[in-house]
């Protein structure tokens, strides 16, 4: 959301945000995450001794992906990234939805990024918003409903 919602190029024509963070210009993406309080089995987020942020173990099956299988936890847990902690505090340039016709799918089971702060994203980007009862990371357990949203804003562009 806040780096690629930055970005520019002639042959973007739209943006789908996916229970994504969306700050404004000058906003960090940590200013959007923590605008409201945190579901009960959010992970606590802390850098490591060596400035980077890992989601821990546990964190892939009660709120990363709560619907996945097991299989899917495994497979998050082995590839995950950290993220550094400058990266959620450097404000944003003015982001990309300011100019483009955006989408965004609030997950109603998220337990990451409350839904209402992605419901706040969604409504002050004008969006044309997708609310789906789905955790955190749907293109994993739902892609059919991301792949819906993917076609409608493909269609919207054409």
């Amino acid at each position: 959301g806040g780096v690629i919602g930055a970005a520019s190029h002639p042959r973007i024509q739209s943006l789908v945000y996916v229970a994504a963070l969306a700050p404004d210009e000058g906003e960090t993406v940590a200013d959007v995450f923590y605008k409201n309080p945190p579901h009960p089995k959010a992970p606590e987020l802390k850098p490591d001794g060596e400035g980077w942020i890992w989601l821990p173990d546990n964190a892939f099956d009660d709120a990363f992906a709560q619907n996945a299988r097991p299989k899917e936890h495994a497979l998050l847990r082995a590839v995950q990234r950290p993220i550094a902690v400058p990266c959620i505090q450097k404000p944003v340039p003015k982001p990309g939805w300011r100019d483009l016709p955006s989408w965004y799918l609030i997950a109603q089971e998220d337990r990451m990024i409350n839904p209402a702060t992605q419901k706040f994203m969604a409504d002050r980007m004008n969006a044309n918003t997708h609310t789906h009862d789905v955790d955190h990371a749907p293109l994993i357990t739902r892609p059919e409903t991301v792949t819906e949203i993917l076609r409608e804003a493909i269609s919207a562009a054409q």
